[in-house]
């Protein structure tokens, strides 16, 4: 067999599966900080049940919830197999511009049955900014936790691997998908590709895993060893916790997800990400004995964070040294502002 045709999928371990009727009664799975999929979270919803009908019977539903406003959508040629990649130039193969959904649903119609067909693809659009009761009739109870809800709309597409700092139940309303996860250590092993020039904000994986070329992506090997994967159908739900890596393929001729995005963690606190980026600027081409300077106060100041950081200060003189507030990341973030825009 072609060493870049070789079957991934059958090699992978299956995703656990756990059973719930609700956020709060997945709570000790979720615990765990692992991946698991539960069959027919949302059967029940209205969506769910208006894809199985068919796709123009899910999209006359998603359309009757609309809001009258311009959508942004990614489209794709053919040639591209729904991959949503980079050209041989490093651009993204994807063009971007907005329409309204009606005729973005139009060009759907007319694509459903190709094969190959192009990409037409709504990623992470706001529920609540986009559509009117569509949030409502389609919910999950979170057990008390604020979320941003996303629908994501399209044709066959395949999503590299990519990882998010919240913690993620994705529900798959219409169309079958495949989830392709890794453990938040397998980064060297997926060949992470730029931070700065994304499809969608998040850095990818470089291997194409239907191709897998192994002489060029040997250490993928090690990844597909620790990886699990599961396709759910209409009504599933998955569970991906923060920092996860997971790669995401819509199998079916139109395909729609819904997924809700939390943080653990009070926003004031930022994403950490903004840190890895201004420390690359900062610190990464620095004097080998300067990064290991900053290493070790970074180990001190952050990630060890010992009592012998603050013990010898007066409490009430610690500033943003003592535990993180509201007001102690306001002010972090000021004189954060006020350094750069001084640089």
């Amino acid at each position: 067999m072609d060493s870049r045709s070789e079957d991934i999928f059958s090699q992978l371990s299956a995703l656990p599966e756990k059973s719930g009727k609700s956020v709060t009664e997945l709570e000790p799975f979720m615990a765990e900080k692992h991946p698991f999929i539960v069959r027919g979270f949302v059967k029940d919803w209205p969506l769910v049940q208006a894809g199985l009908e068919s796709g123009k019977t899910a999209r006359t539903y998603l359309l009757s919830k609309h809001q009258d406003r311009p959508f942004n959508v990614n489209m794709g040629s053919p040639d591209s197999d729904g991959r949503i990649f980079y050209r041989d130039d490093m651009s993204i193969n994807v063009q971007t511009g907005k329409a309204r959904l009606p005729l973005i649903f139009d060009r759907i119609d007319e694509v459903e049955d190709q094969t190959p067909s192009p990409i037409i693809y709504l990623s992470s659009v706001n529920i609540q900014n986009y559509f009117t009761d569509l949030g409502e009739e389609n919910r999950i109870d979170l057990g008390g936790r604020k979320a941003m809800e996303s629908i994501w709309i399209g044709t066959k597409s395949r999503i590299a691997a990519h990882n998010d700092f919240p913690d993620n139940i994705a529900c798959v309303a219409v169309g079958e998908r495949r989830f392709t996860v890794f453990p938040p250590d397998q980064f060297r092993n997926l060949y992470i590709g730029p931070v700065d020039n994304t499809p969608a904000g998040r850095s990818i994986s470089m291997v194409d895993f239907h191709k897998p070329d192994f002489e060029k992506f040997p250490k993928f090997r090690d990844a597909i060893s620790a990886g699990f994967t599961g396709v759910l159908s209409p009504g599933d739900a998955i569970f991906i916790p923060s920092m996860w890596w997971h790669h995401v393929e819509g199998l079916s001729p139109f395909n729609v997800l819904v997924n809700y995005w939390w943080r653990e963690t009070p926003r004031y606190m930022g994403g950490p990400q903004n840190a890895l980026n201004h420390a690359m600027m900062t610190i990464r081409d620095l004097p080998e004995n300067e990064r290991q300077h900053w290493k070790d106060l970074f180990d001190y100041y952050v990630f060890e964070n010992a009592d012998e950081v603050t013990a010898h200060i007066p409490e009430e003189g610690r500033g943003v040294l003592g535990p993180m507030s509201a007001e102690n990341a306001s002010k972090i973030r000021s004189f954060l502002i006020k350094m750069l825009n001084n640089e």
